[in-house]
């Protein structure tokens, strides 16, 4: 199941930041939980291939939006949060304070 990450929950517009494609998944709960994962910085970045011992990196994890850059330098993009949003089979949702919630 693919789910598209957007993040809405700090930005002055939503931006589409990722699609990430949950392997073999039962439900769709399980997918977002999955989507919610790979698409937090714990162990490194999410969105970076250029960072040794990057545990944060996955191959199911399509990085849509670009890098921000300043100085000169490349950061990633930041961790999902609540109220940020994910689409999956067709369905809105938005990440809760525990778990998602369908947007009607």
């Amino acid at each position: 199941m693919i789910v598209t990450v957007i993040h809405n929950a700090f930005e002055k517009d939503p931006v589409t930041v990722a699609e990430v494609n949950s392997p073999a998944l039962a439900t769709v709960d399980e997918a977002l939980e999955y989507a919610y994962r790979w698409t937090n910085n714990i162990m490194g970045s999410w969105s970076r291939t250029d960072v040794e011992d990057n545990n944060d990196e996955n191959p199911n994890v399509t990085v849509l939006a670009p890098l921000i850059e300043s100085n000169g330098k490349t950061y990633g993009l930041r961790s999902t949060s609540m109220n940020d949003l994910m689409i999956a089979n067709g369905r809105t949702y938005k990440v809760a304070i525990c778990g998602f919630s369908e947007v009607a």
